[in-house]
């Protein structure tokens, strides 16, 4: 795309600092509702998108003078958005300048700088604007600067001679570089200077001592600067102390070189780093300690550095601010300095505008909130421009920090900026509002096919996109033509159907449909269930002595269509890599086991979709401990009719004690070949005594328990008949109840064929009219569990009772029950209906409750049907949906909420019981009173004037009253957001606009605009306009630009530069040579000089070198100098963010710098404000 011609005012700042802007980057994967468009490339590919911009240059770009610029800026949209460049507030012309290219495709700009060209001639604030067809979105203010490290000022060090004992301060003053350089000071032999409590260095760079020792002489304390991004190192002129002792040294309270005074202040910005020193001097060194006078230091983010002299806080909140009191202290005595803090803060994100995506006549927000110290300014612009200058659209409403939209169209897509801004910095984001009209389109690939287990959770995707967002509706094969709804299904938003118990009856085929106003789309999946895989026998506790094989057994049953996979876990691990282990496909064998064998060891049975797992342990002992053999010789004695005692003799218990015995019966008559537990006795025992029951032929066998298990079954008694009985109990869980007006259906539990007690059971059933004296009807019923009264009366209370008989005679004479015949509709309406209106919304009805005679069966409620019948205020019919409101029990009044002021309903009440509702009382009309209207339909503001601005509204929808006036209040906002002094506006109930007059021009005020019944005011809203500026004064404000006095003086100043940097030059050129390595000239003046690779020290520096590249550097083809590829440099011995030494100091290596181009920067130790600079305070 190269090239792009488009220009466009930029979005600027509103606070002073340009580097504080910040830029918001949004996707389309994190869109609000209502809309949200799928990341799918197949969907993405044929979307119009508005512009958003994906990657930029950092707010603050500081760039290497020797190679050439380049400013990112990319940006993504459909088309795909061309770019353009503002530089310094005005379009920047790319094309005009050779040196400036534009990638294709991309907004980025590179910019050679080979030749005679200089990076500070391209310094500068530019942003990037995207546009295409759709919007366009803006970049943050890129401010770039050229990185600068300057020669150190020329200066003589006379030597110091101080005193044993007395404090000392040696000034670094490095030249001020871009970004500022790292401080260290070494020797001549490049060893870092020692430094502890005594000796110290400050933030500034300074070297400071708290007493001075003799063994302080040396006459080579050197400063260093590094500058990071040019690889270079200065170092100041080598100073020389000599400590002197005139006599006894005496000791001194501590006192502060730094800072100085009782107390001081300072102020950080909210997330930066907190640096806080306090250096002292005394004799003994003093010790430093810090506290906060009103509160704890955060001791998750608070640091101690230079040994206890500075306090860092690392990522400051305003729980910081407060005093802080540092303490120096030595044996002599103490001394306090309190610092202040106080903790500002740049705009930051509470809520930030994300992409809106709409379908035609949808309505959304965006919001952009922002808080900082002082509270940040918000101000919205569209595709770059304010907002207040784009065309007026009455479905966009702007309020402070929010942009609503409602029912909007096709073709008004736009990108919104938001800059929220204060003194500290600014932040700017860009949100797309895409307003879209698709036919709905399937992403869930077609005949997908699903697999879940029976009885688990089934989730079928039907994921679409369309808009408006289409409607979901799923169809099964062979299951009507009607739409799938309610139990069993769960459908969700994104059109996933859910089965929460899925049964095999659940596979099948299914269809969704998506469909809007545009068309529709189908897809088809498919379900298919899943038996689950079951272990049929858990594997056994095994005691197996050692040197025997042991089997664990696992059969399992699964799904056929599954491929099954068998695995075997040892104490949740892995088997031993030993070949004794043999796994089959549902067993597990180990041969000759050893100790080391004992265990855990757990069968799992895994297919694609499920597993089942079962564990036993094995213990390995050295005599064989095995289930015991089973008891012997069953013999029946006491033989009585209900009872009989069995002895039996107990069989070898292999080494494990028996625990317990275990008697079961089979009832031959009733119940052949299955085998039954009747009781169990302890294992010290060898009889029991067993309760029977009548008409049973039972056989006995007794079972043995020890730690390994039970033993085989022991053979089976001789047969023992009990003699037949008549039943012992009577059927349980009778009860009766009518399913027709006319009947009594009576239900009981049926006996069990062992409570029989005999042959021939039955049933008499017995029931009779209750509170008539009348006999009991009966009936005798055999192999049934119920039985129907026919003729009986509707609703009439009966006893009922059922009897268990056989050949041997009746049980117990039973309980009677009570129950009811079948109900009946009530056949009356409830009388005396009457209103009572509460308020406007709030009514309380009352009736008197129909007899009881008359509601034929249990009475359940009242319910009450209620309607409004329309508007008192129009007298206009209108017939809303019937409502119903239900009230339990025997009840003769309710409340009606929620009704609609000001209107007419109609109401009945009915009486229900478990069959249905009766009759509707007649209805009773009522009227609710006025209540507070509405808000009104709309507030905007047309035709504003220099002086006067007219407002336009539409009467509440909701009036809720006759409407007495509107109450129109107003007040201006100066540019802080201040607000002015409030007046206030009666308006008459029949107008629908007000011109204000006598305004003042340029001014926005803010308008506050509710409506009135007799009830009281009603909601308000609001809403925002500025008057227009007064061109005529415009037009009189002089230009400073083009009078003549301005020009002098610009001229003056210009001349006075020149002559500055004539004089420097010709000082320049008198320097010379400046060899650091030999000793006796090591107080000459050490600029920068590059380090030779034979001895690793340093060069000489001669002006002839000015414009000559570096020694082991190399020049590009393009003419640009790229930085050394050296494997060992000063810059490798520290970080370029702290500049941190090893701890003894040292380094080894050689360093290859780079000198400055040009000898005219000199001057740049006291450096002047550039443009660039001046320029942030404007942005």
């Amino acid at each position: 795309m190269g090239r792009s011609s488009c220009r466009r005012m930029p979005v600027v700042a509103t606070g002073r600092m340009t580097t504080a802007a910040g830029l918001l980057l949004v996707f389309l994967s994190h869109m609000v509702a209502p809309l949200e468009v799928p990341l799918d490339p197949k969907v993405l590919e044929g979307l119009p998108q508005p512009p958003t911009i994906t990657h930029e240059s950092p707010k603050d770009y500081i760039v290497d003078p020797r190679e050439n610029i380049v400013i990112r800026c990319e940006a993504k949209g459909k088309p795909h958005p061309s770019f353009s460049w503002t530089r310094n507030g005005t379009h920047f012309d790319i094309d005009k300048d050779p040196k400036v290219n534009m990638k294709p495709h991309s907004g980025t700009l590179v910019i050679d700088i080979s030749g005679k060209d200089k990076a500070e001639a391209y310094e500068g604030v530019y942003q990037c604007t995207a546009h295409n067809e759709h919007g366009t979105a803006v970049s943050n203010n890129i401010v770039v600067r050229q990185s600068r490290s300057p020669l150190w000022s020329k200066e003589s060090n006379p030597p110091f001679v101080v005193q044993e004992g007395a404090s000392l301060v040696l000034k670094c003053r490095p030249p001020a570089g871009l970004p500022p350089p790292i401080i260290f000071w070494m020797d001549n032999n490049f060893q870092r200077l020692s430094l502890s409590r005594r000796v110290s260095q400050g933030l500034n760079g300074d070297l400071y001592f708290s007493n001075v020792e003799m063994s302080d002489s040396r006459s080579d304390y050197i400063c260093y600067a590094r500058f990071p991004r040019t690889q270079t190192i200065q170092q100041k002129q080598p100073i020389t102390v000599r400590v002197v002792n005139n006599g006894q040294t005496e000791e001194r309270r501590p006192s502060f070189q730094v800072p100085s005074g009782p107390s001081s202040s300072m102020m950080v910005l909210r997330g930066q780093l907190l640096e806080m020193e306090c250096i002292a001097e005394g004799l003994p060194t003093p010790e430093i300690t810090w506290s906060k006078v009103s509160g704890e230091l955060p001791s998750n983010r608070a640091t101690y550095l230079n040994f206890h002299k500075t306090l860092r806080i690392a990522a400051v909140t305003e729980a910081d601010s407060g005093q802080y009191r540092c303490t120096a202290k030595n044996t002599l005595g103490s001394i306090h300095h309190v610092i202040t803090v106080t903790v500002k803060a740049a705009p930051y994100w509470i809520e930030a505008p994300q992409n809106l995506v709409l379908a035609p006549r949808e309505k959304g927000q965006l919001i952009c909130r922002a808080s900082g110290n002082p509270k940040p300014s918000v101000s919205w612009f569209m595709d770059g421009l304010p907002i207040h200058n784009a065309p007026e659209d009455s479905r966009r409403k702007v309020e402070g920090d929010t942009i609503m939209f409602e029912d909007v169209v096709s073709g008004s897509s736009a990108v919104y900026q938001c800059n929220a801004s204060n003194e500290h910095g600014y932040l700017l984001a860009n949100a797309f509002v895409n307003v879209l009209s698709e036919p709905p389109r399937m992403l869930t690939p077609p005949n997908k096919v699903y697999q879940v287990i029976m009885n688990q959770q089934a989730a079928l995707e039907c994921y679409s996109f369309g808009s408006p967002i289409p409607k979901i509706t799923w169809f099964k094969e062979n299951h009507t033509n009607a739409a799938l709804e309610g139990d069993p299904y769960i459908f969700y938003d994104n059109g996933t159907l859910v089965i929460p118990v899925a049964q095999a009856t659940s596979s099948g085929k299914y269809t969704c449909v998506a469909l809007n106003m545009l068309g529709k789309s189908d897809n088809h999946v498919h379900l298919e269930v899943k038996e689950p895989t079951r272990i049929l026998k858990q594997p056994e506790y095994k005691v197996v002595q050692r040197n025997r094989d042991v089997v664990f057994e696992c059969p399992v049953k699964h799904d056929p269509s599954l491929i099954p996979t068998m695995i075997w876990l040892k104490d949740n691990g892995e088997l031993p890599d030993d070949e004794r282990f043999v796994v089959d496909s549902d067993s597990l064998t180990i041969t000759k086991v050893t100790e080391s064998d004992a265990g855990t060891y757990t069968c799992i049975m895994n297919t694609t979709l499920d597993q089942d797992s079962a564990s036993a342990d094995l213990r390995v002992v050295e005599v064989a401990y095995e289930q015991p053999d089973p008891p012997s010789d069953l013999e029946l004695t006491d033989q009585k009719p209900r009872s009989v005692q069995l002895t039996w003799i107990p069989g070898d218990d292999h080494n494990s004690p028996i625990k317990r015995f275990l008697i079961q019966y089979e009832d031959s008559l009733h119940d052949r070949g299955s085998w039954h537990n009747l009781t169990e006795v302890p294992g010290t025992t060898t009889t029991a005594h067993l309760k029977l029951s009548p008409f049973v032929h039972y056989k006995f066998r007794v079972m043995a328990l020890n730690d390994v298990g039970y033993s085989l079954p022991s053979p089976s008694s001789r047969h023992y008949k009990t003699r037949a009985a008549a039943p012992d109990v009577n059927p349980t869980g009778v009860e009766g109840l009518g399913t027709q007006p006319d009947n009594l259906v009576i239900h009981w539990k049926p006996l069990t064929g062992l409570q029989s007690n005999g042959p021939g059971l039955q049933y008499v059933v017995y029931w009779r009219q209750k509170y008539v004296d009348e006999d009991w009807h009966s009936v005798k019923v055999a192999n049934v569990s119920k039985f129907t009264v026919q003729g009986t009366p509707t609703f009439t209370p009966y006893e009922v009772k059922v009897q268990a008989v056989n050949e041997h005679g009746s049980g117990p004479e039973p309980l009677p029950f009570t129950a009811y015949s079948g109900e009946d509709l009530p056949k009356a309406a409830p009388d005396n209906v009457q209103v009572q209106v509460i308020n406007s919304t709030l009514a309380h009805v009352h009736w008197e409750s129909v007899p009881l005679s008359s509601v034929r069966g249990h009475l359940k409620g009242y319910k009450v049907y209620y309607s409004r019948k329309g508007s008192l205020h129009n007298h206009s019919p209108h017939h809303s949906e019937q409502q119903v409101l239900t009230f339990s029990g025997n009840r003769t009044h309710g409340k009606l909420p929620g009704l609609h002021p000001f209107s007419r309903y109609a109401l009945n009440v009915r009486v229900y019981n478990g069959r249905g509702e009766g009759p509707a009382s007649s209805d009773e009309d009522f009227e609710t009173p006025e209540g507070v209207p509405g808000h009104p339909a709309f507030l905007r503001v047309v035709n504003p004037s220099l002086d006067s601005l007219t407002l336009e509204w539409g009467p509440p929808h909701d009036r809720n009253g006759r409407l007495t006036g509107y109450t129109l209040k107003y007040q201006p906002v100066n540019n802080s957001n201040e607000l002015g002094p409030l007046k206030e506006v009666t308006v008459a109930a029949n107008e629908t606009s007000f011109t204000l007059p006598n305004l003042k021009y340029s001014t926005r005020y803010k308008f506050y605009f509710n409506a009135k019944t007799q009830k009281g005011p009603g909601p308000t809203i609001t809403q925002e306009a500025v008057t227009v500026i007064d061109e005529a004064m415009a037009s009189r404000q002089v230009d400073i630009a083009t009078q003549g006095w301005f020009i002098g003086l610009m001229c003056a100043i210009a001349l006075l530069i020149l002559v500055l940097l004539i004089v420097c030059f010709i000082k320049r050129n008198k320097g010379g040579k400046y060899p650091v390595k030999e000793k006796e000239d090591a107080h000459a003046d050490p600029e920068i000089q590059p380090m030779k690779d034979e001895d690793c020290t340093f060069g000489e520096y001669s002006d002839h070198d000015d414009h000559k590249p570096l020694r082991g550097s190399r020049t590009p083809s393009n003419g640009t100098v790229k930085r050394d590829d050296s494997d060992d440099s000063l810059v490798d011995y520290g970080d370029g963010g702290d500049g941190q030494f090893n701890e003894d100091g040292s380094f080894i290596g050689q360093y290859s710098g780079r000198k400055e181009r040009d000898t005219a920067e000199c001057v740049e130790s006291s450096e002047a404000p550039s443009p660039v600079n001046a320029m942030n305070s404007f942005v």
